[in-house]
């Protein structure tokens, strides 16, 4: 019987930026499922529904939940996360419905400081406009490309930007600034738990990500960083390198 993957995206994402992942880890036999957060399942060309802004964590991780739930899936799914998604991830393993967990390239959770030049450099925008707590918000292109499309070809940064969505302010705020909602009681988190970084990654630094992955005792057996990899190790060159990895992780 097929194991199950729910794949979740990152800030501003969608489904769709998993292409690449599912087809590696269908052809190996899974099957992928890649929700969409609430809110973004939309028009990248028609404005940000008004609730986004203050929508929280809590919001989407219940919503994983009971996706999870309405799927009936005859075992726990193994829940794999990109960057928010990655910390999604690590709220629904405290919560028990994964059998195990796969971060790639994870925000951290409260009591993880990962504010550092980098990070500031590409939400400057973003963090230094009054009220972003609870309004809608995207990145400029120039910002996305500094801090999260840093190497990806030009061609890839233009198509992957088309289709970039509007995110949560309240969810940005929730964990810059360490609020409950962003808290992970990792005692509750007994699943494997893989932690994949990108050296070149300035939006979740391999420093900060390496932190992560020792909250959950994964440093170092259950660590990775990969020197030649950024933030997007979904999609950048050499995504295969990183899937090829987790994949012999799911399987031992």
């Amino acid at each position: 019987m097929k194991q199950n993957i729910v794949m979740i995206h990152g800030m501003c994402g969608g489904g769709w930026y998993w292409e690449k992942y599912k087809n590696f880890f269908t052809e190996k036999g899974y099957k992928c499922h890649t929700p969409y957060l609430r809110y973004h399942n939309v028009d990248p060309k028609a404005g940000p529904d008004p609730r986004l802004g203050t929508t929280s964590l809590i919001h989407y991780a219940q919503d994983l939940e009971d996706y999870i739930k309405e799927k009936g899936f005859n075992a726990r799914p193994i829940i794999m996360g990109h960057s928010m998604g990655g910390l999604l991830a690590q709220i629904l393993g405290a919560r028990g419905v994964a059998s195990a967990l796969v971060l790639l390239t994870p925000a951290s959770p409260a009591g993880i400081f990962s504010l550092n030049f980098s990070v500031i450099k590409t939400f400057w925008p973003v963090l230094f406009k009054w009220g972003f707590w609870k309004k809608p918000h995207s990145l400029p292109f120039k910002n996305a490309v500094y801090g999260i499309m840093n190497l990806m070809s030009e061609n890839d940064r233009q198509k992957h930007y088309s289709r970039w969505v509007h995110e949560s302010g309240k969810a940005a705020a929730e964990i810059v600034f360490w609020q409950q909602a962003a808290r992970v009681d990792e005692s509750k988190v007994t699943c494997p738990v893989l932690v994949v970084a990108g050296k070149k990654d300035r939006i979740t630094p391999a420093p900060v990500v390496k932190k992560i992955a020792q909250k959950y005792g994964a440093f170092p057996e259950n660590y990775k960083c990969f020197d030649k990899h950024a933030h997007m190790v979904v999609c950048e060159p050499g995504w295969e390198d990183v899937a090829g990895f987790v994949g012999e992780w799911l399987k031992e």
